[in-house]
């Protein structure tokens, strides 16, 4: 048997720990990408509903938010009983509901925003969180967030009619396409 003197056994316990943290991440990642590709999906048919009928458009998206609660939850309690991490609880809902309740506040109460501004409102304000939580969970989350958010400006000032397709392709192809490079190793 070989003793390991103070330095080795440290390195030792750091490479586990190092390991412990991806594995972590590697989870965490798993379930966040199945979150954003269901939610690129929604996102997509909500935008496209809001073009192809306009005055529906608020029904569309109170779907959308439906449909992706409830998803979320779904995909949290599968992914519980697979890897016993819990993705989506009731602090995140909470959360969720604070975040959107700010929202609501600044887009119905205080600030009168015309359609095109609340279309371009809503990812920028997600995305912003989506890039302060990357710091802390993984920098995917950040170049995800910072994507959408430059491309739905980019639509905003150049998009004429068609920003609503072009959020569309934007915002649920960009949490598509995010969700699916999350999966990638």
């Amino acid at each position: 048997m070989t003793n390991i003197d103070r330095k080795q056994a440290a390195e030792a316990l750091s490479d586990i720990e190092a390991i412990a943290h991806r594995v972590r991440q590697s989870q965490f990642y798993r379930t966040s990408s199945l979150l954003l590709v269901m939610w690129g999906v929604l996102v997509a048919i909500g935008y496209v509903v809001a073009y192809v009928r306009p005055h529906g458009a608020g029904y569309g998206w109170l779907a959308v938010y439906v449909l992706g609660i409830a998803g979320s939850f779904v995909v949290s309690a599968f992914e519980y009983t697979r890897s016993r991490v819990r993705a989506f609880d009731g602090r995140m809902f909470a959360a969720f509901l604070l975040f959107v309740g700010f929202g609501l506040l600044w887009t119905l109460g205080l600030a009168h925003f015309t359609p095109r501004q609340l279309s371009a409102f809503w990812p920028t304000y997600f995305m912003l969180a989506y890039g302060i939580a990357g710091l802390w969970i993984g920098p995917a989350f950040v170049g995800i967030a910072l994507s959408i958010i430059s491309l739905t400006l980019v639509g905003y000032v150049w998009s004429g009619p068609w920003f609503d397709l072009w959020m569309a392709f934007v915002n649920g192809g960009g949490l598509i396409l995010g969700g699916l490079w999350m999966r990638r190793d």
